[in-house]
């Protein structure tokens, strides 16, 4: 697992990103490990970006 940190550096996104998401919905699954504590699996990191992937512009999201 990794901490939102790395995450965001795998992802090439802001932290910030990342926490928005959380709040929002919409981003990479994570663990909840505390209170103050976030990690992902770099595993729904992936997955993430898979679900992501098109071939084209013009193709639904």
């Amino acid at each position: 697992m990794v901490d939102e940190r790395e995450a965001a550096s795998i992802l090439c996104y802001s932290v910030r990103a990342l926490q928005n998401w959380r709040h929002r919905g919409g981003g990479p699954r994570f663990v909840k490990v505390s209170s103050r504590s976030v990690r992902y699996r770099r595993t729904d990191l992936a997955a993430w970006v898979e679900e992501r992937l098109v071939s084209h512009t013009s193709q639904p999201t």
